[in-house]
């Protein structure tokens, strides 16, 4: 089973209009609204791959519930702690240029992050859990670590999707994995990554800090990966046009461990995650399995 974490889910509320004036009436032409945060996007993907998924995090008020609806609609699993307060709304305006202004989102307790942490401590041994995603100001910086540190006995494959600071904070409780795309790896180990070797060399630092593997995502060159039972691989991205990068990343996490939870096969759930990832960009929504199979039979 795989499971995601999302510390600050959402609503994107996207509206598209012709155009869009600063104090005026604006009126859109077509809305939508669409469950958000990067570990539901993880298990969006897993379960339009078809693999079983739970979502977990902290969910409140109307948002919270409509949040729940849509999972249970993709087959996926809530398991959500509720906490007080309303969900956020990520409002995405859609016009000669985008525009984007998103919610806080409610107050999470300690209480409440206790309640999740007791949770995550009944996943099975080898289970999967992703914990994705930016610490919001409404919890505790250390979050990820509290988390890590109660769950390092219990033999679970814990995937790590977070920057700065925080992801380095991880690697002594030894991931299974980590994400960071380029940027994200430069800002971390502060450095500039010109070519393979140095990417490889840098991904190496990380490795001897506590990470097991290390996927960098690369964008349209696809990704690169190695980790103690892996050498150093990149695998380019099929061919496409790039329309909509939004969970791309979460989207590459989701085809990789869909596949590796199936086969244990490292190189073969690169393969899949990085088409999985293209297809998410090449799309308006998050990946499907058709999509992802076409884009697999072209690599």
């Amino acid at each position: 089973m795989i499971y995601t974490v999302t510390f600050s889910p959402a609503i994107d509320y996207v509206m598209n209009l012709d155009n869009f004036n600063i104090g005026d009436i604006n009126r859109s032409i077509s809305e939508s609204f669409l469950p958000g945060g990067k570990g539901i996007n993880v298990s969006i993907v897993l379960s339009n791959l078809g693999a079983k998924t739970v979502a977990t995090g902290f969910l409140g008020g109307f948002v919270g519930e409509y949040i729940k609806s849509e999972l249970n609609k993709l087959n996926i699993t809530s398991d959500f702690i509720d906490v007080d307060g309303i969900t956020r709304i990520n409002v995405k305006i859609r016009s000669n240029e985008e525009t984007a202004i998103n919610g806080q989102g409610p107050h999470i307790s300690d209480e409440d992050v206790e309640k999740l942490i007791n949770k995550l401590q009944n996943i099975k041994e080898n289970d999967f859990l992703v914990i994705s995603g930016a610490i919001p100001k409404t919890l505790p910086s250390d979050t990820y670590e509290k988390i890590l540190s109660r769950l390092k006995n219990k033999n679970i494959k814990i995937v790590v999707d977070c920057t700065k600071e925080t992801l380095l904070k991880t690697l002594s409780y030894n991931p299974f994995m980590i994400k960071p795309n380029k940027e994200e790896l430069e800002e971390v180990l502060n450095c500039k990554i010109n070519d393979d070797i140095e990417l490889e060399r840098q991904v190496t630092k990380l490795i001897e800090l506590g990470a097991e593997n290390v996927i960098v995502s690369l964008g349209k060159d696809g990704a690169f990966i190695k980790g103690e039972n892996i050498q150093a691989l990149k695998i380019k991205a099929p061919k496409g046009k790039v329309v909509n990068t939004v969970g791309a990343g979460d989207s590459l996490v989701a085809g990789f461990l869909y596949e590796y939870e199936r086969t244990g096969n490292l190189i073969d759930a690169l393969k899949v995650g990085v088409a999985t990832g293209s297809a998410s960009a090449y799309s308006e929504n998050l990946a499907t399995k058709e999509e992802v199979l076409n884009l697999l039979s072209k690599m």
